[in-house]
């Protein structure tokens, strides 16, 4: 099943690592699954996306259950339920989420260093802990997340010169300064960290594998391009002299313009492409399958001049092609990668995929054009593909059937054989079609198994505003629909052996 974190059911405004995360992991097992699919747990900024995060070696404090603060008795229940986190609301409120948290947070901080020191451990001896247990990159955000408060929020292309360029002596002076505020970030990580392995440890007792997601591209506004200018194709003033996106198409005249930095290739060839060793050295770490998104752009990437307000005018360059993976087998062995290998396809893209043996997606939405030869229909899957009913990218199943034209419903009743479904139960035809193909995996929204219609849904690209908000009621999961989800498994041979 796919569902972000975000979107779990819990107290205090938004899915996290509480009681119902390890809830939704023994409904996973009634069910009969053996995947559950989320989205990067980067810290997000504006626009709430976990595609734009602040740092690609940081979590979301937002997901820090505060349940589990409350039992280390680092907040008291009174201060977590006079918070107004919008509980009341149906969809995840950020505003109030951000306005709440982080004060509750900084308190659990002072309590934590109160509880440190009684053990005997004074300000070096946190700080060496916190050296232990969290890598450069992650501390590295850490110092960026103080800085960045310090200059009020703005990301750090509009700091003083001096720590915008990381002087030496400037470099120090604000880690002296605040360092307190460091120390802050620190512990959210720490806490972050340990509350996520031990899930994730639950979850893999429970025979449960976590697919995880990075993006290709870090944020502008993140430590990784502020601490490592020389990652990415900026000029001598640290500013982008070109960006990411996708060319017009049928979809959008003007193209989408992304904005994000985009990598020099050839300095990270020339050390061996560190950075991306320990990238996904760091994502393995979290997840036991890593889903890499915007897969197409390692064989060919979308320049856009930087400045330009739309992506017209950007032109295609080549990336690092198998070489980047080729390096990755040679460290860490066999990938347990999925490709999103989405949008237009060229040769080379396609034959990377396949040079790389990494499983592809299908997605069921993509399907029905009226044309049999279509390749994301079921019965042109080579075995090695993932497939998906939809994405965090597409509608939900009962709004995209809502929106066909009448002919494109008959061809759909048609292929699935079944010409009187209501419209109302269409999505489990979809279902069953997604775990009767050849894939190697099947990965089904929560959204689509619980039939809900497009209110639902969790993303519509080049939007702001009103995306990765929805959260799964608490109950919505029934014993009735857990089993019936398990009856399929079953039936289509996708249940683990030890759960048959």
């Amino acid at each position: 099943m796919l569902l972000p974190v975000a979107s779990l059911p819990s107290r205090y405004g938004i899915g996290c690592f509480s009681k119902e995360a390890y809830q939704f992991i023994d409904d996973l097992k009634k069910a009969g699954q053996q995947y559950w699919q989320i989205l990067p747990l980067g810290p997000t900024g504006y626009g709430d996306s976990p595609y734009q995060s602040f740092s690609a070696f940081a979590g979301n404090p937002y997901f820090i259950d505060l349940e589990q603060l409350i039992e280390e008795d680092l907040l008291t229940r009174e201060e977590c339920d006079e918070a107004d986190f919008g509980e009341q609301e149906p969809d995840i409120n950020y505003g109030k989420v951000y306005e709440n948290r982080f004060p509750l947070l900084k308190k659990a901080f002072v309590r934590w260093k109160e509880q440190q020191g009684v053990l005997g451990m004074n300000e070096d001896g946190i700080d060496q802990l916190f050296e232990k247990e969290l890598s450069p990159e992650t501390r590295e955000y850490c110092f960026y997340m103080a800085v960045k408060n310090d200059f009020a929020g703005k990301s750090w292309v509009l700091w003083d010169e001096d720590i915008r360029l990381r002087s030496e002596s400037a470099m120090e002076r604000y880690r002296e300064r605040l360092a307190e505020e460091i120390r802050f970030y620190q512990f959210q990580q720490y806490e972050f960290q340990q509350q996520w392995q031990h899930l994730r440890e639950y979850a893999n007792a429970e025979g449960i594998r976590i697919i995880g997601d990075i993006p290709i591209y870090v944020a502008f506004d993140s430590a990784d391009s502020w601490a490592h200018p020389e990652l990415f194709q900026f000029n001598e003033d640290g500013r982008p002299v070109a960006v990411a996106g996708c060319p017009p198409d049928a979809f959008s005249a003007t193209g989408q313009l992304w904005g994000n930095p985009l990598y020099r290739w050839d300095y990270h060839k020339d050390t061996g492409y560190d950075w991306w060793m320990k990238r996904m050295e760091y994502s393995f770490k979290l997840y036991d399958v890593v889903r890499v998104d915007h897969f197409r752009g390692f064989d060919e990437y979308y320049s856009i001049p930087a400045g330009d307000e739309t992506a017209q005018f950007g032109h295609w360059e080549k990336g690092p092609g198998l070489e980047l993976f080729r390096k990755m087998q040679e460290q860490f062995g066999e990938l347990n990668i999925i490709a999103e290998d989405l949008g237009f396809l060229t040769p080379s893209v396609l034959q990377l995929v396949k040079d790389t043996g990494f499983p592809g997606m299908k997605v069921l939405e993509f399907a029905f054009d009226g044309t049999g030869k279509n390749p994301y229909l079921p019965h042109n899957y080579k075995e090695n593909c993932v497939v998906y009913t939809g994405t965090h990218d597409n509608m939900t199943l009962q709004g995209w059937y809502e929106d066909q034209s009448e002919e494109s419903r008959r061809f759909i009743a048609e292929y699935t054989g079944n010409e009187w479904t209501p419209q109302g139960e269409i999505h489990w035809d979809f279902i069953r079609m997604a775990l009767r193909s050849v894939a190697r995996l099947a990965i089904i929204p929560v959204q689509d198994y619980l039939g809900l219609s497009d209110w639902a849904r969790i993303n519509e690209p080049s939007t702001l505003g009103k995306n990765w908000r929805w959260r799964m009621a608490k109950g919505e999961l029934t014993p009735a629909l857990l089993e019936k989800c398990r009856r399929l498994a079953v039936q289509y041979d996708r249940i683990g052996e030890e759960e048959a």
